[in-house]
């Protein structure tokens, strides 16, 4: 069942438990994911619904900081709930041990060692880990690792 399939029928049976936060979260994700198809004119595949999703999780990640500095724990609670939601369609996130484990590897493939080459080492590992580590935890593994 390809990740569209899925998010279809998590939609209708979130309708029939009456899951508001849910049916909005997937609401949203579907939404994208047809505007992309719209605007680019192909059908996605489930690596390019994993970068929507991958994506939507980043900007709630965002808003959270934003959210705490007004004070509204209301949104908040919102989208931490919707954080967790979104969650449920991405691949198991690796530890930060398993990601840096990688960060070194390619370092070592690609033959960086200052931070002049931090673009060629995202440019290879950023393939490798989509969907499955945050840009913001392997940006700051690779820097790390190349100060090092």
């Amino acid at each position: 069942m390809s990740l569209k399939e899925l998010l279809a029928s998590d939609l209708k049976e979130a309708m029939k438990e009456k899951n508001q936060l849910r049916k909005n979260v997937i609401t949203m994700i579907r939404s994208d994911i047809k505007q992309t198809e719209v605007d680019s004119r192909v059908e996605l595949t489930d690596e390019d619904v994993i970068s929507i999703i991958s994506k939507q999780v980043k900007q709630r990640k965002d808003a959270l900081s934003d959210f705490s500095k007004g004070g509204r724990d209301d949104l908040v609670k919102q989208a931490e709930e919707e954080i967790k939601w979104l969650m449920t369609y991405l691949p198991e996130q690796l530890s930060e041990e398993e990601v840096s484990r990688i960060v070194l590897e390619t370092k070592n493939e690609v033959g960086a060692s200052t931070m002049k080459d931090m673009g060629m080492m995202m440019a290879a590992l950023m393939p490798k880990l989509k969907g499955k580590a945050e840009g913001k935890l392997v940006s700051d593994l690779v820097k790390k690792h190349l100060m090092s």
